[in-house]
């Protein structure tokens, strides 16, 4: 965590100092901002590692900002994790389908509020290996850290790359959404199973324009493969 940059959208002071005072003492960098419009300066000025961005924001919701972020092209790959007291299951899959690669609700302890960071920059993290995997078309680039599709680059947040890239280095067989959990989001993190649902609509519609969300199959009662077969 040390020098890790993190920027902290939070409209409330007294909230936002306290996330502050936890994530310094843990060795970030951290920068701050009340509202959407300072956050999106912000990153402009100087790109953080990770955002925190809480829903309920006074210029523009919390989720807004969010897709905003993933909409641009020198964004749309920054850790995102979103704060609310919003506890309901459809709430959570709303920040999830914004593009947020993690929720937590408040009120949370710091040493919760850290580990979920660490969890989530771990999953966004390169992979160290250099294998380089091409199937019909769509390639995983692991040294560079990129998919091609025919030749043309995809854009995907860093949860969607580190799922394809499971499911592309192991072809053909079936994982449930538990074994996924535990193989992509790590078996110390406690995440719903619900959440590998979105990532996969995710990662399905940003391969959809090359054709290649086919090959992300569902089996169902099952959970999920990579196949280039379509049986």
């Amino acid at each position: 965590m040390a020098d890790t940059r993190i920027l902290v959208v939070e409209d409330e002071q007294p909230i936002r100092d306290l996330i502050a005072f936890g994530l310094r003492r843990a060795g970030c960098d951290v920068a701050l901002a009340e509202h959407s419009q300072s956050a999106l300066a912000s990153v402009g000025d100087r790109r953080p590692d990770l955002i925190l961005v809480d829903w309920m924001l006074p210029d523009m919701s919390g989720l807004e900002l969010v897709r905003q972020l993933r909409r641009d092209a020198n964004t749309r790959d920054i850790p995102i994790m979103m704060l609310t007291a919003r506890a309901e299951e459809a709430d959570k899959v709303a920040g999830l389908e914004s593009g947020a690669d993690d929720y937590i609700t408040k009120p949370f302890s710091a040493r919760e509020l850290i580990a979920r960071i660490q969890a989530v920059l771990r999953r966004s993290a390169p992979a160290g290996n250099a294998e380089r995997v091409e199937l019909e078309g769509l390639t995983l680039d692991q040294a560079g850290h990129r998919v091609l599709a025919a030749g043309k680059s995809v854009s995907l947040g860093p949860t969607e790359y580190r799922l394809l890239a499971f499911l592309m280095t192991h072809p053909d067989r079936v994982y449930s959404r538990s074994q996924l959990l535990d193989r992509v989001w790590g078996g110390n993190v406690y995440v719903e199973e619900r959440t590998v649902d979105v990532h996969i609509r995710r990662l399905r519609k940003s391969l959809e324009s090359s054709g290649f969300d086919r090959f992300i199959q569902t089996v169902r009662g099952s959970g999920y493969r990579f196949s280039t077969r379509q049986d």
